[in-house]
């Protein structure tokens, strides 16, 4: 009956290019901003990606401050800025951030497809201002033993940046097969397909693989880099991304198996049409009249068009 159907009261909200114009953010801010879940978003129910609730943009417009307040919190700065926002050479600056002392929150390549690595900028600034971090900022030369990591050539940009973007993505995934394709967005193909031998599982488990967040055309040069900084290539970070989508995979197919292709039916008998007996040859016997009936009986006669 009508009076018992409920409806869902539809939610008003903008699609993220018109939020970031309201909200006076670039796209990429607005994109970091979601990802530090400092905007909330809902699916869009036409199915193409998110979109910011009006209520979630009025609350940030009446907030302290606003809108800097909103950019100081989103502000990523490259190597040269951070490294003038931290007051270090911007030597040692990279050399910090190599050791993973300091995380970079996104990346992207120039014209020369060069990795560049950004980091928030109020990050940094906590840094400076902790006094652990005097050794490292004021010493006149690296540590002994951070000096023999770098000799080595350590670099823990690509995975701690792996390890933030992952945490990124579970946040917003809300399905165990939504967790499952996030973690398996860190683990090349040959990993993946030890882990889910059958294929249409593994087919399944693809649709909710993200890609990088930045990269080129596909099989490009851009393409390959942006692909090698996304898969891991640390055997302890394999071991963990393992594990994890393991556990995941578990839970996810007792909640909802993987879709496959229902059986074929089997095809209908044929049954053999019988034509009419021949006459006889001259000279060969003819057969019984009482078969020779049932058989006519049996057999479907042609109709004249």
């Amino acid at each position: 009956m009508p009076g018992d159907t409920i409806t869902k009261p539809h939610q008003p909200s903008c699609t993220p290019s018109r939020a970031a114009r309201e909200l006076g953010l670039k796209r990429r801010e607005l994109e970091l901003a979601v990802h530090l879940g400092l905007i909330r978003t809902v699916p869009d129910e036409g199915g193409g990606g998110l979109r910011v609730p009006r209520s979630e943009i009025d609350r940030l417009c009446s907030g302290a401050g606003f809108p800097d307040s909103l950019l100081e919190r989103v502000k990523a700065v490259g190597t040269i800025e951070g490294a003038d926002l931290m007051d270090v050479p911007v030597g040692r600056f990279t050399r910090l951030a190599r050791l993973g002392l300091i995380v970079p929150v996104n990346w992207y390549l120039n014209r020369y497809r060069a990795v560049v690595w950004l980091y928030l900028a109020e990050e940094l600034k906590q840094f400076a201002a902790d006094e652990k971090s005097a050794p490292l900022l004021n010493a006149r030369r690296t540590p002994e033993g951070l000096r023999g990591m770098l000799d080595a050539g350590v670099d823990l940009r690509p995975r701690n940046w792996r390890g933030r973007h992952r945490g990124f993505l579970l946040r917003q995934a809300d399905d165990p097969w939504e967790r499952a394709g996030a973690l398996a967005a860190f683990l090349d193909p040959v990993q993946i397909a030890e882990i889910v031998p059958d294929p249409y599982e593994r087919s399944h488990l693809n649709r909710f693989r993200p890609g990088p967040p930045t990269s080129g055309a596909p099989g490009s040069p851009a393409a390959h880099i942006a692909e090698r900084i996304m898969t891991a290539d640390d055997p302890d970070e394999i071991s963990l991304l393992r594990a994890e989508l393991t556990a995941v995979l578990e839970e996810a197919r007792e909640r909802r198996p993987a879709p496959r292709p229902t059986a074929s039916r089997a095809p209908a008998p044929v049954h053999p049409v019988v034509a009419d007996s021949p006459s006889p040859a001259p000279g060969e016997p003819e057969p019984p009249r009482g078969l020779l009936n049932w058989l006519r009986r049996r057999t479907p006669r042609a109709t004249a068009p």
